[in-house]
Order: C-alpha cells, then structure tokens, then sequence
C-alpha cells in the first residue's frame, strides 16, 4: 500500500462532506485499535493544513482488567509522542449497566458518549472525531435489518451526526438523561476505508496499535454478527457488503425526499396544543402510509429531541391510534404518552406535563419524608403528612372499560385491579433497590432509573409517595401505576385511590 493512499482518499472524503473547518479544536475518541489510532495519525497529518487543534480522549470502560490499563498507557504514549494534549477517564460501565439495567453493548456506548461530551465541553471542542470504517457501516446497516428498522434504519452510518449528552456539566450518570440533544457533532472520517485498511496504514507506519480481545467473544451480538453471519453472507453473495452500501445509499436518497413532503404535511395534520401535539386523524388518514408514519416521526422528535428506542414497531402502533375509538392510550420508553381522542391523536411526554411533579413537590421543599410503611384504610380515608388519600372499590361496568380518567399518569388518582393488589396497602418513599414494571413496558426497572428518566430533580425525589401492596409497589404517586395492577377486561372490582394535598 503506498502511503499517499489512505490519506488522500480519507482527505478527499474530509472535503467532500465538510467534516472540518479550519482553525478548531477536534476531540479525537482513541481507544488503542487500528481504526481509532489510523484516524488519529491521519488528524496529526492534517492537523496543520486545517489548521486543527487535537485534543485525544480515552476511556478505560474497566471491563479487561490490566489489558484496559495497558491500553491507556499505549494511547498516553502516543498522545505525548505526537505532541497532543489527553484525557484519560475511567468508568465502571458494570455499575453503569447495573444501574441503567440496559445491554453492557448499550451502557459502554452511552458512558463513552457522555465522556467524550464531557471533554469536548472542557476543551471548547464542536467535533468528536470518531474512528467507524466502512465495516462498522455495514455492520450497523445489517443490524438495524435485523432489527426490523424501517427505512430510516437503512441508511447506517452517518458522515456526521449530533452527539447526545452535550449539556454535560458533571460526569454522573444520574444526572444526564438520553434524551438530552446535542448541537455537538460526531464526525466519521474514515467511512470510506475499511477495516482492513486501517491496519495496513498502522503497519506502515509502524504504529503498534493494540488488539481488544473483547471483539472476538461471541457473547456480544455485534461480534457475532461481524465473525459469523457476514461471512456466511459473504458465501452467497461474496459482493454482499457493497449490496449493503447501496441499499443505504438508496435508502438516504429516498428518506430525504419523504422526511421534506413531511414537513409539509405537517403543517396541514398536525399542531402543537400546550405541551402536547394534537395530529388530525381525518387528514392523516388522507396520507400515504410513507407520509403518516414520517409525520408520527416528526411528532416524537418535537416531543422528545430524538428517536431513541422508538422502533418501527412503536410508530406503528402510533399510527394505528388514526383508526381507534376514544380511549385507547399507548405508553412508550421515556414516558411518552399516545392516546386517541374523537378527531386526534394526541402525543405527549408525561415528565413534562404540569399536573404530575408539579401536583407532588409543589411547596413542599420542607415536607418531611415518610420514611415507615403506613397502611391504608380500604376502603376509607387515611391522612398522611401532608397527604389525605381516599379509598374506594368499584365495580367495573362492561361499557367503562378504557374510559376511567385515573390510569396513574400524571394525575393524583389512580384506577387499580383490586384482586392483584389486594387491600393491605401501604404508603412509603423510595428504598435502594426498588423496581417496577412501569405501565405499558413489558420489563421493569428501578425507581431510581424511572425518576432519572422522568427527569424528576434529586431533591425532590422522596417526596413522591408511593402506594405498595404486599408483593410489589403499584403505583409512582402522580407518575405511573405498575404495569401488573391495571384494569384489564378481566377485571370485576377496581379500586380507585386518590390522593388529596392538605395544605397547612
């Protein structure tokens, strides 16, 4: 390979997608690998015709033991041999993971993305130069058509893209949520290399990059995927990684033109009401299907910031809400709320909506935490500090089914199945370690992890109450009733309970 090679085509790639401007300061993510130093060196050599200050960022994600600690000193080493200012952080991403109760794949991406914000705060830096190859591209196209992602997904890789995590102050987990946007850019120079190119180039220039052994365990899907189902692909199609390239390539030609007719259609079916997005279920249905779902797109990124953990699936059933009766209510990942009403489809995010954490903490910065377990008269009334909740058992008409207002979004009353929760119930605040299984999510997670995600402050955290049976709690008083206790259509008898502030 001639030396000139790999630089001039990463240099040409640079230009064409604009992916630097002169006289910045890019943060370079080196982990130690072939791809991430290839990159690195490439930066150094360009660094002064872009006129660019580097500034390299490692994290040692404390999952290989000394093998992790070799690699920070390699990168050290290199970073001092080319005259590059770094910083080296440590994380403990079991922990994390523990915590998030997510994928390790997911919790290593999400504290090395909050890193890498957190540095490039530090350092006024509008870049993260990334080390993703060609390989990594359709690795990712590949995985996202397993995943059943919509066209959308097809596209892979992007040249650039917005970071999450840039309004960063501190580096504690508890404290950044996933759907913080970021006007700080993630840039892929080398998308158009490959793998194998990176560590020609590394050889070459006798760069000694290190192996992580981590990437051959069969353990992680990407690996997998990467030893075992491509080069069973590769078998019948030996062309079958360019077929990938250019379904992408097709399907980002296509997107573009259906994401611009939606914004356009936007304008006509869909509006913003307060804090939430009515979209016109008449007009809608006009729509091609291409156009309904783009719009329904459209509508949670306004909502939320992004499209995180919001599947084909999640739109569809969003999208089928334009046909449904009043009273139908979807519960989505990261609280937001869809439910049909007589001319729209309403969306959501209950973290935002007043009624819930206002209704809870509102002049009560001194309330005095519960601490013990207090039972509940069922049916009957029970005063609590600064609380008076009401009890009572209905029973359930075949026609009311859906229609009760009180489904523990939002709101200080909530409708339960009183066989599932029986009626030796009690009122306490958050413990370490609790979990439930929040409405309209097939698993549960802990309090802690809901509250981050419901964007609920740190102080004001014990003072949301919350209402425990004997086996479980049931219900995040003002936020979300457990998934377990809901009325469904084989429910006789409902148990209604309120809770009422007193004010002192």
């Amino acid at each position: 390979m001639k030396k000139v090679e790999i630089i001039s085509k990463v240099s040409d790639y640079i230009r064409h997608q604009k992916l630097l401007l002169s006289h910045e300061t890019i943060v370079v993510a080196v982990s130690g690998g072939a791809d991430s130093v290839c990159l690195f060196h490439l930066l150094v050599r360009l660094r002064e015709h872009f006129d660019l200050e580097l500034h390299i960022a490692h994290l040692d994600h404390q999952l290989r033991g000394a093998e992790s600690e070799s690699d920070a000193v390699y990168v050290q080493k290199l970073a001092k041999q080319f005259n590059t200012p770094i910083t080296i952080c440590k994380q403990d991403v079991l922990a994390y993971k523990a915590d998030r109760d997510c994928c390790l794949e997911e919790a290593a991406r999400e504290v090395r993305d909050k890193f890498l914000c957190k540095v490039a705060k530090e350092t006024g830096a509008k870049r993260v130069a990334i080390g993703h190859t060609l390989d990594d591209n359709v690795e990712t196209i590949l995985m996202h058509i397993l995943r059943g992602a919509g066209v959308s997904g097809l596209r892979g890789l992007a040249p650039f893209s917005t970071l999450p995590y840039s309004q960063v102050t501190t580096f504690r987990c508890e404290d950044i949520h996933a759907d913080q946007q970021s006007e700080l850019l993630a840039i892929r120079p080398l998308l158009n290399i490959n793998r194998e190119e990176t560590v020609k180039y590394c050889h070459v220039y006798n760069l000694l990059p290190r192996t992580d052994s981590s990437n051959l365990l069969l353990s992680y899907k990407r690996n997998r995927l990467r030893l075992k189902l491509l080069p069973l692909l590769e078998e019948y199609n030996p062309s079958v990684k360019n077929s990938l390239l250019q379904l992408a390539e097709i399907a980002q030609a296509d997107i573009t033109f259906i994401e611009e007719q939606a914004v356009q259609a936007w304008e006509r079916v869909a509006k913003w009401k307060g804090d939430k997005i009515l979209v016109d279920k008449k007009k809608s249905i006009l729509l091609p299907v291409s156009l309904q779902r783009q719009v329904i797109r459209l509508a949670v990124v306004k909502i939320q910031g992004n499209l995180k953990d919001i599947g084909l699936n999640y739109i569809e059933a969003i999208r089928n809400l334009l046909g449904k009766n009043v009273g139908k209510k979807l519960y989505l990942p990261h609280n937001i709320i869809c439910y049909s009403e007589y001319n729209e489809i309403v969306i959501c995010n209950a973290a935002k909506r007043s009624t819930g954490l206002e209704a809870i903490t509102d002049k009560m910065e001194s309330s005095p935490s519960l601490l013990d377990q207090i039972p509940l008269n069922i049916p009957g009334e029970t005063i609590l500090p600064r609380w008076k909740v009401v009890t009572s058992i209905l029973q359930r008409s075949n026609n009311s089914y859906g229609l009760y207002k009180a489904e523990g979004v939002d709101t200080l009353a909530a409708d339960l199945d009183i066989t599932i929760t029986g009626t030796q119930l009690f009122v306490r605040n958050r413990k370490t370690g609790d979990r439930f299984q929040p409405l309209g999510m097939k698993f549960s997670k802990t309090i802690q992890n809901f509250m981050i995600d419901t964007k609920i402050p740190i102080a004001q955290r014990s003072m949301v109450p919350l209402l425990c049976s004997l086996q479980q709690i049931c219900w995040i008083v003002g936020f979300r009733i457990d998934e377990r206790v809901k009325i469904t259509s084989n429910t006789t008898n409902i148990l209604h309970v309120e809770f009422i502030r007193l004010r002192n």
